[in-house]
């Protein structure tokens, strides 16, 4: 299994309206090979912004890589640089293999 996530830092304030983003965007990944499941987390705000993850699970890291470079994945992001007033700089990601 592989886990991947991406940390973004959120204005204070804006977090409804990145979360809405979230629930009515379309993901594309129902019919990906390898794909488990998908959450997106918040932490606690903090003095700047409000941490958000987005958090997917593969069967491996070859479907994750495979995704990336799929139609799904160009048209599950092809409105992600249209709300950057949203968020304290690009998004962070972290993949991590499954050990356990």
């Amino acid at each position: 299994m592989y886990i991947a996530m991406n940390r973004f830092k959120i204005v204070l304030g804006r977090e409804t309206d990145f979360e809405k983003m979230w629930k009515e965007r379309e993901t594309h990944l129902d019919d990906v090979p390898g794909f488990v499941e998908f959450h997106l987390i918040r932490s606690d705000a903090e003095e700047t912004h409000t941490l958000y993850a987005s958090h997917s699970t593969w069967k491996s890291q070859e479907d994750f890589i495979n995704w990336t470079k799929s139609e799904a994945f160009r048209l599950a992001h092809k409105r992600a640089g249209g709300h950057s007033d949203v968020y304290l700089g690009p998004p962070v990601f972290e993949g991590f293999e499954v050990i356990i």
